[in-house]
């Protein structure tokens, strides 16, 4: 086995498929105690070899069951590996030498409030292996640990911003800065990639002032630049959380430190229920963030980033497929269910029912609900930010998924995380996998297909392939975007018609 000297210590690791695998290497101290709620520190140095055959702890987080499609990537299992020592990371390497081959980083989804890096589904060894790169997983603290700004309700006695779980992400890239070239990575050469809450922290990255320079291309992937909150709403959620508590925003702050892990989880959860929405999100803190990160970049904070950047194209299926989510409208319900983030919601309802049905498409209130939430959240951010970079003369690339799931006779059509098992090839790991991403020959094709752009594009910033020729970078004329299908392809304007739609339309674009 290989043993590599990092900053802290040796770590032993893996070798699988001609793959050396780290695992559960610390990039910074357990944040807890007198940590908690604190930026990330180094970690203690060790002496002797450490084993790094083991994930580590995940953040803690409330244990999902029961979830539908998704129900093979999180489960009950969880429960036992939760600790405020989880600021852990993997490494994936072809080759401890001096190759610097380029490096991909992948920050989890989850809502902010779940998941990890540290699971079979986002196992790097096949990414690694097809294009001779270094991949890196990551876990940052979540939900009340991670997003809740404190310091606004405490005047200050605890100076969380809400944007701790950022500054994890940060820390382990300030970890691959100073070690990924002893495991054979170019650190002039990072490439942060993150799907669903982990393609809003790239795009918060991109806008975020201790990142800067910690990386130099972005993969956003169902998930882009329009996802932060005010500190009014940052407010709003910290006193939920409190309230379910039974806490006073006056208490000894060694009574915050003493709040059990497990009970502030389940306040959150309840904190959530009570103001709906994704309660946890990066917060514009007025310091570290001062403004919603697409505004950044409006303004050139990503002049120096290239972007690939993309979402699927039935995104919300997937949700309305869970438990408690399932949703069947008629009109007047599908105005109210919109109207919550689109003032006038009528305009865009009709240009949608419109396309759709001059498409062939099933145009009643739920499918139009789905399209609708499925541009509004993750599609339409990602034609801004696409937008926003080329408009600085930027490198901005876009694409769509639209490989169908097979999951419940294939009435998902391509949700959210369909992307996922393509970009890792872990798309039939096993028969939970097989049946939500799809198997077989074509499957393993396109997982190829994908591989090979996202490696492309980590290795010099250009994600065209001999597949993908035609694929242009993004500009408002063409709007060149790449197919992720059976077969790939490249088009012009996908949907042009509903993206048209949004035009001059006030709504609030990347909530939940």
């Amino acid at each position: 086995m290989a043993v590599v000297e990092t900053s802290f210590g040796k770590v032993e690791g893996l070798l699988a498929d001609q793959v050396h695998g780290f695992l559960g290497i610390p990039f910074a101290a357990a944040p807890e105690g007198e940590k908690r709620w604190q930026p990330p520190e180094d970690p203690t140095s060790w002496s002797g070899v450490r084993a790094a055959d083991d994930w580590g702890g995940h953040s803690w987080q409330t244990v999902l069951e029961g979830i539908g499609p998704l129900a093979f990537a999180f489960n009950s299992g969880l429960a036992v590996n939760r600790s405020e020592d989880c600021l852990h990371l993997n490494v994936w390497t072809p080759g401890l030498d001096a190759r610097k081959r380029p490096v991909l980083v992948w920050i989890h989804g989850g809502g902010f409030s779940g998941g990890t890096g540290g699971t079979s589904m986002y196992d790097g060894t096949g990414l690694a292996r097809r294009g001779d790169a270094v991949v890196v997983t990551l876990n940052y603290r979540l939900g009340a640990l991670g997003f809740l700004n404190l310091n606004e309700v405490t005047g200050g006695r605890i100076a969380a911003t809400g944007n701790e779980g950022l500054l994890d992400q940060v820390k382990a890239l300030e970890w691959v800065q100073n070690n990924i070239e002893r495991f054979g990575g170019d650190p002039s050469r990072v490439t942060i990639f993150g799907e669903s809450a982990g393609g809003m922290s790239v795009g918060a990255l991109l806008a975020f002032g201790p990142a800067k320079g910690l990386f130099h291309r972005a993969i956003p992937q169902s998930g882009a630049a329009s996802t932060a909150q005010s500190l009014e709403r940052a407010g709003e959620v910290a006193e939920a959380v409190l309230e379910v508590l039974g806490v006073s925003a006056n208490a000894d702050v060694d009574d915050f430190l003493k709040i059990d892990a497990e009970q502030l989880t389940v306040a959150a959860a309840a904190a959530g229920q009570k103001l709906g929405g994704m309660v946890f999100q990066p917060c514009v803190d007025g310091n570290m963030m001062r403004e919603i990160p697409l505004d950044a970049v409006k303004g050139g904070a990503a002049d120096d980033i290239a972007v690939l950047v993309g979402a699927a194209r039935d995104e919300w299926k997937l949700f309305t497929a869970m438990p408690g989510f399932a949703v069947d409208l008629d009109e007047a319900a599908l105005i109210a269910a919109l109207s919550a983030h689109v003032p006038d919601p009528q305009p865009i309802i009709d240009a949608y029912r419109q396309a759709r049905q001059a498409r062939g498409q099933a145009a009643g209130p739920t499918d139009l609900f789905n399209a609708i939430e499925t541009d509004r959240i993750f599609r339409m951010p990602a034609v801004h930010l696409a937008e926003a970079i080329a408009g600085r003369g930027g490198n901005a690339w876009q694409y769509l998924f639209t490989w169908e799931s097979p999951w419940g006779d294939g009435n998902l059509g391509s949700p959210h995380a369909i992307d996922i098992g393509f970009v890792f090839a872990t798309h039939a790991m096993d028969d939970g996998s097989a049946e939500f991403f799809g198997s077989g020959e074509a499957a393993d094709q396109l997982a190829a297909h994908t591989q090979d752009a996202w490696l492309a594009f980590a290795a010099d910033g250009n994600p065209r392939t001999e597949a993908l020729s035609g694929w242009q970078t993004y500009d408002a004329q063409t709007r060149s975007t790449a197919i992720f299908d059976d077969p790939v392809a490249v088009e012009s304007d996908p949907f042009g018609e509903e993206r048209a739609a949004w035009d001059n339309v006030s709504a609030e674009l990347g909530g939940l």
